[in-house]
């Protein structure tokens, strides 16, 4: 089955959840998403006692401290906002959500199917 995603070049299911959840938060940054998940999601540049450290000159989002690690991580803005930390800067710093995609897929690919 592996060698037959890569050749049609899909990704694999976790990396397409990855997918799905970074693109979410690339909308919720750039106010292209509902207001309801864009306020779940903070950068740490917006959070005031973080505003001096090096993370508030990156577009690195606040991962959310949760109380119980079945149901807490599974959060919108918790998995969203790990998905979103993952990348690399040159992705999060794509200037088009159609950019954003086409490097997102090709950085989850290259994880999914190392050479």
């Amino acid at each position: 089955m592996m060698p037959l995603l890569r050749e049609l070049h899909w990704l694999r299911v976790p990396e397409r959840i990855t997918f799905r959840l970074a693109t979410l938060a690339y909308r919720c940054q750039h106010n292209m998403a509902p207001h309801y998940l864009a306020v779940q999601l903070n950068s740490a540049s917006s959070v005031v006692f973080r505003q001096r450290l090096r993370s508030a000159s990156t577009s690195k989002l606040i991962i959310p401290r949760t109380v119980h690690s079945t149901i807490g991580d599974r959060a919108f803005c918790v998995t969203a906002a790990r998905a979103w930390n993952t990348l690399t800067p040159s992705v999060q710093s794509s200037e088009s959500l159609t950019v954003f995609r086409r490097h997102l897929k090709t950085e989850l690919f290259s994880r999914s199917f190392p050479d």
